[in-house]
């Protein structure tokens, strides 16, 4: 037995396939870096080695750096990795982390060898959802999720022997600034290379496995970039996903029967740059979901050999078959398509192909390999301190005027002027949380008003290379700037992080709000706003910028781009949590962004516009994510603005407002995904041409010089009133009279004909949703209470007098009517969805269906027992008390919809893109679901016709057998559709803003 083993070990010590060259073949030098001390012969077991050299890595600030030297570590069980710590493989060979045959763990199910986790991000305590990949399995593991950030492997490969065929090299659910790079994935029969992915991954190589990597949504619900690698012989796919809104570059797949597939029931938002799929016998891309709106699928230079098919479309069987043995696709799209400004989608796809005698040699890399370690030059041998106290702005400058290449080790290395870097200079760190140039508050240089002075200056035309550095421009520096760019197309930025917001540890040790007066104005208080754009390319300025980080509230904008036709490259960049702008591109041609994400909070980013476009042309803006979080209050406007620009291509847009929401309570613990109210009202308002894109899913907008008029809608529309901060939560009253909420200022108003708009209460009790008993009063669901809160109250009654109804235990009532939300965002949990039994994902249309068909408990029924709400459960984030955010789908919807058990209702679920007819079953159940449109949004309303009518940046109108009939247009977006008035037969349209009656 012993001499079976042994040569099962000497069998996986041998790779099958020769590994891609060490990156690092020497250590850096850093003090703070822990080396793994182990045997590393690929024999012995060495998984507590490396898990203790991980676990001590990690210092007060939750960050670390562990050097694996070269040697072959064979592991047992899964090692942990915890936010904020990376591993780089160093030494002549690259290292090697073995799964050796048979190893007990990764035979059924799937197993995970490395596994990245995360923190208790919602202050929960407990771990709502355990990794279910972990092994051994009764390990309980908090998953990375979106507030894990910096973690990273670089230069280790990964091998796994036979007889494991439930293996996955690594789990990287991850948020910004975490990447895999510099890997082989050697997988013989495993199931995965890697299993739930997230960020970015660049130099990657996956042989072999069933699949190189499967992966679901993204922890933060963001893109994942995969740049420069290679997939070859994997059995299945070499991709296997789902609205993980991948980005391919550079990506060369061969010899697998299906190169990229979206699964089952599922959407993505795909779009690649330079893939080539060679030998690939039954699809390039397997595209699933058709007529969704979530499904945007593009390619652009993508070239094929030997492989029949490039698309096929699984629910239709429709294919897009190749030309020839060899062929290029200039450009391909799939999904909604925008014939221009001012209009509404409709599903295309649109093919550029022709016949090549033979393949094109593979492109040239996207990002550039770092000088060898043997040029760099550490910054500590020259006087250099980095101690957070030392001035080192002259040592600095000093090393940069007379070294081209610069390592700078982990450290603050405080500055107080302009280091100007000469045209071939590059800085390297490894750790950009702790590898920071920080300006000190308030530093004289940067006082006053003046011409900006960044902290990093290029010169013109320059070959610049940064990597792995954090610039911190202060809180209180008006002329700062982190970075001011004038380098040249073949320059590059790559891993740096302008500090601010989430995850940043300070020079000071204070935190970044420290300069608060905190006399109720944030803005003014805190100098949010108050500095020169983080990163500011201009004057000709370009080049690629890669997994690059910029939320600094205290700067005018994170990313802007002016005066420059130079060629730029954007991949997986992140720009948030700025007061006015975000991207902001002014004068610039020729620049592609793919992969750029936003994100606006509830405090710093009410008013903030995702992406401002002025005086430019020939731009690229793919798998581009325009996010608000789910605790926004405030309605805003538009996601993108342009100015006086033409040229723009737009592919791929995702425009939103959700977010997972981890919580426990006394049920249980759960991931779960919940909507808000505020996301962009549209994607893009031209401000030159007066027009603007409702749509907020979409593949394809060509903004092009002419603007063509937008078709007129249906309906007489009529603007009843207007000036609200944000009205919904609508009833109508037997009289026809409407009732609705704003709840910013807890008024619940009636409209009617005769007396216009009345205020009908406005006490501190949050008003969401409204419903009318039998008896003419109000139900009113209020989010006021760790639970929410249920009243009744008589609209015509005194105002001091109210109902509260308590929950009681669900009981049949077969006079009541129940109340249920017009309007779901019910995306599943992030929990892993994949079912090895089966080998399938649990689809979104199984998931809304088990959602809403899940009996509830308890009930609160209206005094006069004609309306039964279902006891929604209630999700609470933050403090327990009343300052926390809280979510339910009763306080989600825009409003409630109300049917008797048996009768058919119609609801839409914003996450799919559909409305559904669906039955009303006992316990506030809904069964029985049936797709009526591939088009749904924030309501829909059925007349005494039976006509059906959907909200979705315009009202479609839809005849009782699901045929679309025509378009009713309104100069505001709709948000809740309700019929009222007399005879019911006026359609009462809320906005934020404003309240409209057409008459169909």
């Amino acid at each position: 037995m012993r001499a079976v083993l042994l040569a099962a070990f000497l069998a996986i010590s041998t790779p099958a396939v020769a590994s891609t060259g060490s990156v690092l073949l020497t250590a850096p030098v850093d003090p703070r870096a822990i080396t793994v001390k182990a045997v590393g012969d690929g024999r012995a077991d060495d998984t507590q080695a490396v898990q203790q050299a991980i676990d001590a890595a990690r210092d007060k600030t939750g960050h670390g750096l562990v050097f694996l030297p070269s040697g072959r570590y064979r592991l047992t069980r899964s090692i942990l990795i915890p936010p904020g710590v990376r591993i780089f493989g160093v030494g002549a060979t690259r290292p090697v982390f073995v799964l050796a045959p048979n190893t007990p763990g990764f035979q059924k199910g799937v197993g995970t060898m490395i596994v990245f986790t995360g923190g208790d991000q919602y202050q929960v305590g407990d771990i709502p959802v355990p990794v279910p990949t972990v092994v051994p399995a009764i390990a309980k593991v908090r998953d990375a999720n979106s507030g894990t950030f910096y973690s990273a492997i670089a230069n280790v490969d990964v091998e796994i022997g036979e007889g494991n065929p439930a293996a996955a090299a690594v789990r990287f659910r991850m948020a910004q600034h975490a990447f895999l790079s510099h890997m082989d994935f050697r997988l013989g029969s495993a199931f995965a290379g890697v299993y739930q992915a997230g960020n970015i991954m660049e130099d990657v190589h996956f042989h072999g496995g069933r699949y190189g990597i499967v992966t679901e949504k993204t922890s933060p619900a963001w893109q994942f970039t995969l740049i420069d690698s290679t997939f070859d012989g994997q059995r299945d796919a070499a991709i296997r996903e789902h609205e993980v809104d991948l980005t391919l570059v550079n990506v060369a797949i061969k010899n697998t029967p299906v190169g990229i597939e979206i699964d089952r029931g599922y959407s993505d938002s795909l779009w690649g740059k330079n893939v080539r799929f060679e030998n690939v016998s039954k699809a390039g891309i397997v595209i699933s979901a058709e007529d969704n709106v979530f499904t945007q699928v593009g390619f652009e230079n993508a070239v094929a050999a030997n492989t029949p098919v490039f698309a096929r479309f699984r629910d239709s069987g429709k294919t897009v078959t190749g030309k020839g043995r060899a062929y290029k696709v200039a450009s391909f799209t799939y999904g909604l398509t925008l014939p221009g400004l001012g209009q509404m989608g409709e599903y295309r796809t649109n093919v550029d192909m022709t016949a090549l005698a033979a393949l094109p040699a593979a492109s040239k890399p996207a990002l550039r390999a770092l000088p060898p370690v043997a040029d760099w030059t550490n910054v500590r041998t020259l006087g250099v301190k980095g101690d957070g106290q030392a001035d080192d702005t002259a040592a600095l400058q000093k090393a940069i005027d007379t070294h081209r290449v610069l390592y700078l080790p982990t450290g603050f290395y405080k500055v107080t002027d302009t280091l100007r870097l000469r045209p071939d200079t590059v800085l390297i760190g490894l750790h950009p949380a702790v590898t920071q140039l920080v300006i000190p508050d308030d530093n004289p240089r940067h006082a006053g008003v003046g011409p900006v002075a960044p902290v990093l200056e290029t010169p013109k035309g320059g070959d610049n290379v940064l990597f792995g550095l954090g610039i911190f421009t202060g809180r209180v520096n008006p002329r700062a700037s982190a970075l001011l760019w004038r380098s040249g197309a073949d320059s590059q930025v790559t891993d740096v992080k302008i500090m601010g917001g989430g995850g940043t540890p300070t020079m000071d040790g204070k935190s970044l709000g420290a300069a608060q007066a905190r006399s109720g104005d944030p803005v003014a208080d805190g100098r949010w706003d108050a500095q020169y754009p983080s990163i500011w390319v201009t004057d000709g300025g370009g080049g690629t910028f890669a997994n690059v980080w910029s939320p600094n509230t205290f700067a005018s904008a994170g990313f802007y781009i002016s005066d420059t036709s130079t060629p730029g490259h954007i991949y997986e960049v992140s720009v948030e949590h700025h007061v006015r702008n975000e991207f902001v591109l002014d004068n610039v041609q020729n620049w592609e962004f793919l992969a750029p994400q936003t994100e606006q909070e509830v405090g710093d980013g009410p008013d903030a516009v995702s992406l401002e476009v002025r005086n430019s042309r020939n731009i690229l803006f793919a798998n581009y994510h325009g996010y608000r979080v789910t605790r926004s209050y405030h309605p805003a406007e538009t996601a993108v603005k342009l100015f006086n620009s033409s040229g723009i291509r737009f592919r791929n847009v995702h425009i939103n407002a959700e977010s997972g929401v981890a919580l426990c309570d006394k049920i249980g613990c759960g991931t779960y995904l919940r909507a808000s109210k505020f996301p962009f009202e549209n994607a893009i308002q031209d401000k030159t041409r007066k027009l603007e894109v409702r749509e907020r899913e979409f593949a394809v907008l060509d903004i092009t010089g002419k603007a063509s008029p937008a078709p007129a809608g249906e309906g007489k529309v009529q603007k009843l009133e207007s000036g609200f901060w944000s009205i919904s939560g609508a009833a109508v009253g037997a009289d026809g009279a409407l009732y609705f909420v704003e709840k910013r200022f807890q008024r619940i108003y009636r409209w009617t004909p005769a007396k216009g708009l009345e205020v009908v209460r406005d006490h501190s009790l949050d008003p969401t949703n409204l419903a009318v008993d039998r008896s003419g009063n109000l139900l009113v669901v209020s989010s006021y209470g760790p639970q929410a809160s249920v009243y009744s109250i008589d609209p015509d009654g005194p105002k001091d007098q109210m109902t509260l109804i308590a929950p009681t235990p669900s009981a049949s009532r077969p006079d009541a009517k129940t109340l249920l939300p017009v309007n779901w965002w019910n995306n599943g949990e992030f929990r892993d969805q994949y079912d090895p039994a089966t080998g399938q994902f649990t689809t979104l249309a199984e998931m809304f269906a088990r959602d809403v068909g899940a009996a509830k408990t308890q009930h609160y029924v209206s005094p006069d027992g004609s309306l039964l709400l279902p006891a929604f459960r209630v999700w609470q984030q933050g403090p327990p008390d009343h300052v926390g955010w809280r979510w339910a789908d009763s306080l989600q919807a825009h409003g409630l919809i109300s049917g008797a058990v048996g009768e058919r209702v119609f609801v839409t679920n914003e996450s799919e893109g559909k409305t559904y007819s669906g039955r009303v079953g006992p316990g506030g159940t809904l069964t029985d679901l049936k797709v009526f449109a591939n088009r749904g949004g924030e309501s829909v309303a059925v007349d005494g016709r039976g006509r059906v009518f959907v909200a979705n940046g315009q009202i479609f109108q839809y005849e009782p057998d699901g045929r679309l009939a025509g378009r009713i247009d309104v100069p505001e977006r709709p948000l809740q559709l309700i019929f009222g008035g007399e005879g019911g037969k006026t359609l009462f349209v809320l906005t934020h803003h404003s309240l409209y009656a057409v008459t169909p």
